[in-house]
C-alpha cells in the first residue's frame, strides 16, 4: 500500500493553503482532487475581500493558489475518495486509484449548492436552471431571469447577472435580504433588479426550455406565474462529506466538527475550510483553516514519529 506523510483531500483555498504550509514544514504532501483545483471560487466572478488584492477573478485566484503550491513541489493527483478507515493513529484512504495510508489527513472538500427540490428543477437543469451565474450568464443576454435566495451569494450573483440580463428578479421568502448590508444596498440600487419578497419557488415550467416560474406568497398563500428565461438557485450549501461515514464526528447536517486547531474527533485527521462546522465560509477563512490544519498535522506527525 502507498504510504504518505500528509494527504490532503480537496484543492480549494483550504487544501491548497494546507499544501503550501505542509511543504514549507518539510512534509511529504499529496493533494487529492476529483475535479479542477480551486473549489467554489472557480465559479465566482469577482473577489473583493482577499487581503492585498482589491479585485480578482475566482479562477485567477485559484490558479495562483495552485501555482504557489506547485512551487513548493506539492504533489497533485486526480482521484475520488470513497472511504476512510482510521486505524492505529493513521488513516487508510480508499480511492478509485487505489488505497493510500496517511500518517495525517486533512479533509478540505468544501461544500456544494443546495437544490430547491421543486417540480421542473431537475428537468430544466442545463436548460434554463443554473447554479452558477458566472458559467451561464452569457446565455441570457437581454433576457429576464430569476435568482432564488436572499443571502450574500444570491444577491451578489444577481448583481453579476445584470451585466447580461435585461431584468433580474430576486425571489426571497423574507421581506428583506439576509445578505450583508453593503451587498443588499448595491442590489436594491440596481435598476435591473426587482425583488419579490415573502415568496418561494413552487415550480419551474416551459416547453423544452425554461419559460416561467410559479411562486407562492408565504403570507397569503397566493400563487403567481412570472415569465422568465432562466432560474438561478442560490439557497445554501451542503458539505461534500458523504465519503466520511463515521470516521469523524459531524453535525446533524454533516459538517465536520473540529477544535480551534482543526483537529477532528479522530487522532490524525484534521478538517479545514467550508466542510467544517463554522459560522463563516469565505476564501480568507478557508485559507486560515488550511494553514492551521497543516501545522497541526505537522505537530501530530512529529509527535508520533
Amino acid at each position: 500500500m502507498e504510504q504518505r506523510e500528509l494527504v490532503i483531500i480537496g484543492a480549494g483555498p483550504a487544501g491548497l493553503t494546507a499544501a503550501i504550509y505542509g511543504k514549507r514544514a518539510g512534509l511529504d504532501v499529496l493533494v487529492l482532487e476529483k475535479g479542477k483545483p480551486g473549489g467554489q471560487i472557480l465559479i465566482t466572478s469577482e473577489i473583493e475581500n482577499w487581503p492585498g488584492t482589491i479585485n480578482a477573478s475566482g479562477a485567477g485566484l485559484a490558479d495562483s493558489f495552485r501555482a504557489h503550491a506547485e512551487h513548493f513541489k506539492a504533489e497533485f493527483r486526480t482521484a475520488t475518495v470513497t472511504e476512510l478507515r482510521p486505524a492505529g493513529g493513521k488513516t487508510v484512504l480508499v480511492t478509485d486509484q487505489g488505497e493510500i495510508e496517511a500518517k495525517a489527513l486533512i479533509i478540505a472538500t468544501g461544500a456544494n449548492f443546495r437544490k430547491q427540490g421543486c417540480p421542473g428543477e431537475k428537468e430544466f437543469t442545463g436548460k434554463g436552471v443554473s447554479y452558477c451565474a458566472v458559467c451561464d450568464a452569457a446565455f441570457f443576454e437581454e433576457l429576464e431571469v430569476a435568482v432564488i435566495g436572499g443571502g450574500n451569494t444570491a444577491v451578489e450573483e444577481a448583481c453579476y447577472l445584470t451585466q447580461f440580463a435585461e431584468k433580474v428578479y430576486i425571489v426571497h421568502r423574507r421581506d428583506q435580504f439576509r445578505a450583508d448590508k453593503l451587498v443588499a444596498e448595491r442590489a436594491l440600487k440596481n435598476p435591473k433588479i426587482v425583488p419579490i419578497w415573502d415568496s418561494v419557488l413552487e415550480a419551474i415550467e416551459g416547453d423544452g426550455l425554461v419559460e416561467r416560474m410559479v411562486l407562492k406568497n408565504v403570507k397569503t398563500g397566493e400563487k403567481d406565474v412570472v415569465a422568465v428565461n432562466g432560474v438561478f438557485i442560490f439557497i445554501g450549501t451542503l458539505p461534500n462529506a458523504a465519503f466520511i461515514g463515521n470516521a469523524v464526528k459531524t453535525t446533524e447536517n454533516g459538517w465536520i466538527v473540529t477544535d480551534e486547531n482543526m483537529k477532528t474527533s479522530t487522532p490524525g485527521i484534521f478538517a479545514a475550510g467550508d466542510v467544517r462546522d463554522t459560522a463563516l465560509r469565505q476564501v480568507v477563512t478557508a485559507a486560515g483553516d488550511g494553514a492551521r490544519a497543516a501545522m497541526s498535522a505537522y505537530a501530530y506527525i512529529m509527535e508520533n514519529k
